[in-house]
């Protein structure tokens, strides 16, 4: 089984001819004036009567109850979610014109779930904020008076002026050719980068509060645990040094090993940090100390002429920790191998292990979480885990150089 995140899935290209113009935009070659085509031309043409007014009707309504109502706590919920409904619109006209335009228009990107993660108001800000709504909402208001056009024209055609009803729709298509494209096509690349980046933004503040939320825990029940109980041992062998000497010698001692165990787990928690030997000697000397501390024999490749930026340094050693976590816990494997290098501008990563496999990024899984980790910096995460195994996590990483 094999899953793989991405941060945008490319766009099939379209063709580009010499002249320079996709071959979705150029103007259609010349053909019969009736051909298969132009009956599908007629029957856009009819339908855009009922179509603009379905429309339009639902928008007047959506939008006179919800600015009735937007000075009262349900008036815009009702805004966002009559935007809401603009989209599954847009989304159906999309699909008319390109069955029967053939006009090839990409869905939009969805909403960013950074807003629907902040419960109702950031659910309801982020939906006001949606221009493909919008948009949508414009080609509604202007498609009913051009579908009683469009539909008398034809309508008359048919029946009155029959030789010219073939060039008549190829006119009128065109038309509506360019309005889909103006106004139900995506939003420029940067207004979908924008989306991205503020989904981007919520997983990394969610990972960042989860990070802390696990050290407060680890400083509470480990280290701040070791260090109470060895203040009141400390407190009692001082009692008894003068009536015990030997009792407080014994407490002296374990409170001695006290010690040690909280050094231990406060090591432990700065290297979960960030690791010096990551800091001080790179990914290859960072990695072989984590392959050391798994439960099943690990080899490490490291392959690289330099180093990456800190930040991807720290993204990918803790990428592979937990994979080898995993592999120590789940996997049942006998070996495992890890593999580092460089591709051009990438930062390829790859764990393999002889387990069992099974592995899989279903939501709540550990692996998904990391899939989400690395799609925030342009990341990507792929899993190849048949029942059986063996299994190969590959991870991409942006190589961004050290500043």
């Amino acid at each position: 089984m094999t899953a793989r995140t991405a941060r945008t899935r490319p766009r099939t290209p379209v063709p580009v001819p010499a002249g320079g113009v996709p071959e979705d935009e150029q103007p259609p070659p010349v053909r019969p004036a009736f051909d298969a085509w132009t009956w599908r031309e007629v029957a856009y043409l009819l339908s855009n009567l009922a179509a603009g007014l379905v429309g339009f009707v639902y928008v007047a309504l959506w939008l006179f109850v919800g600015l009735v109502l937007s000075f009262t706590v349900v008036g815009l919920p009702l805004l966002a979610a009559g935007l809401v409904g603009m989209r599954w619109l847009g989304r159906a006209e999309r699909r008319r014109a390109r069955r029967l335009l053939g006009v090839r228009v990409d869905e939009p990107s969805p909403l960013p779930r950074a807003g629907r993660r902040r419960g109702i108001l950031g659910w309801v800000w982020a939906t006001l904020r949606d221009t493909v709504a919008w948009r949508t909402t414009l080609y509604a208001f202007v498609r009913l008076p051009w579908g009683v056009l469009t539909f008398g024209v034809t309508l008359v055609a048919f029946f009155v002026a029959w030789p010219v009803l073939g060039h008549l729709a190829r006119a009128m298509a065109t038309v509506d050719r360019s309005m889909v494209r103006g106004l139900l096509s995506p939003s420029d690349e940067l207004e979908r980068r924008v989306a991205e980046l503020e989904q981007d933004r919520g997983v990394v503040v969610d990972t960042a509060a989860a990070d802390l939320r696990r050290i407060e825990r680890d400083l509470h029940d480990g280290a701040q645990a070791r260090l109470v109980a060895l203040a009141m041992g400390l407190g009692l062998a001082k009692e008894k040094v003068l009536e015990d000497p030997e009792a407080a010698a014994r407490m002296v001692d374990e409170a001695h090993g006290e010690v040690k165990l909280a050094l231990q787990e406060l090591r432990d928690l700065a290297r979960g940090i960030h690791p010096a030997v990551l800091t001080d000697r790179g990914l290859d000397a960072a990695l072989s100390s984590v392959a050391g501390r798994c439960t099943v024999p690990v080899s490490v490749h490291v392959e690289l002429d330099s180093r990456p930026a800190p930040a991807i340094e720290g993204i990918a050693y803790f990428t592979v920790s937990e994979l080898l976590q995993n592999v120590s816990k789940h996997s049942r494997a006998r070996t495992a191998e890890v593999e580092v290098w460089r591709a051009g501008d990438r930062l390829l990563l790859q764990v393999r292990d002889d387990g069992q496999g099974g592995a899989s990024t279903a939501s709540g899984s550990g692996l998904a979480g990391l899939a989400e980790r690395l799609g925030s910096v342009d990341g990507l995460f792929g899993v190849d885990s048949p029942v059986g195994g063996p299994t190969v996590i590959t991870a991409e990483l942006p190589w961004r150089a050290r500043s």
